[in-house]
């Protein structure tokens, strides 16, 4: 039996997390299409929310692209984390600082090794 590790599943579960925020996003129930609008975010802005979550899931799903997807990704929850503070509602900001800090998480590891495949290749 193969051993996972915390490493190697996370940036999966952070993908699905973008995936399930991506299909929230993309079919809008009548309350998330309301807090768009009262946010001050045009009608079709879940639109752009739902894709960049959708690109940053299939980002990360894959190891050569899993710098970009957690880069992404942060911005993302970053910009939900500002939204959501702005308009006072800090409540909703306790998922996206969380998110938002594994994906820096997520970036480290993929920067991590990077660089160490980078220093093999070099000597």
């Amino acid at each position: 039996m193969s051993k996972f590790s915390w490493r190697q599943i996370l940036p999966l579960v952070l993908a699905a997390f973008f995936v399930v925020g991506s299909l929230s996003n993309i079919v809008a129930p009548r309350s998330i299409f309301e807090e768009y609008l009262k946010w001050g975010y045009p009608h079709w802005f879940h639109f752009v929310t739902g894709s960049l979550e959708l690109m940053t899931a299939v980002l990360l799903a894959r190891a050569r692209t899993r710098l970009w997807g957690a880069a992404l990704g942060c911005t993302v929850m970053l910009a939900a984390l500002a939204t959501v503070t702005v308009h006072g509602e800090y409540g909703h900001g306790v998922a996206p600082l969380v998110v938002a800090i594994l994906s820096i998480v997520v970036g480290w590891i993929a920067w991590r090794k990077r660089l160490a495949a980078g220093s093999v290749v070099a000597a």
